[in-house]
């Protein structure tokens, strides 16, 4: 069957992901583990900054992690706000509806927070700035934390009380959705 989607775009961290969209919270967990890497990119980057300065090498691990936090990163947060909290807001406990209401307002402030972590790292990748200020080190500092903790409270609470919910039709089907928001040719 042919596709009329859209062409797939390159999304950073995707290209060769270990699972694939007929296991959709297998592939949530993936972009959790691009995510993790790309901030210990950062953390590197950042010490190569303090180290050595703001060569190529830093300008480029600085594109690379915008890229990402630009790119591959609101797609998953928009499959979570899709497909998973509204699943628990209208079916789990009460106290799960609280987890997920933390969760979407993480959302709201990662892209507060990514606003603020960008502006630092694309004036290093343009080679505008040759370090990062304290108050920009703070930022990523704040940023890494937050996506921390939001994934720890996804993958040992959200994802199991939403897998257990969810029938295999509908797994399948968020699968789709998820492939066809990132362009992934049909199957």
């Amino acid at each position: 069957m042919a596709s009329t989607s859209a062409p797939a775009r390159h999304v950073p961290g995707f290209s060769a992901p270990a699972v694939g969209f007929e296991e959709p919270f297998a592939m949530l967990e993936a972009c959790h583990e691009r995510v993790q890497r790309t901030l210990t990119l950062l953390d590197r980057l950042r010490e190569h900054v303090r180290q050595q300065g703001a060569d190529e090498s830093a300008r480029q691990a600085a594109r690379d992690v915008l890229r990402y936090f630009d790119v591959a990163a609101p797609l998953h947060h928009e499959d979570e706000e899709l497909h998973v909290f509204p699943l628990l807001l209208a079916q789990a406990a009460p106290e799960m509806r609280t987890l997920v209401q933390r969760l979407q307002q993480d959302h709201v402030d990662m892209v507060a927070d990514w606003a603020a972590a960008r502006v630092p790292l694309q004036a290093l990748a343009q080679g505008e700035i040759e370090g990062f200020s304290e108050s920009a080190e703070a930022i990523f500092d704040r940023f890494a934390a937050r996506y921390a903790s939001h994934i720890h409270h996804e993958e040992r609470q959200a994802y199991p009380a939403a897998l257990h919910l969810l029938e295999p039709a509908v797994l399948g089907r968020m699968g789709q959705e998820m492939a066809h928001r990132r362009g992934a040719p049909e199957r």
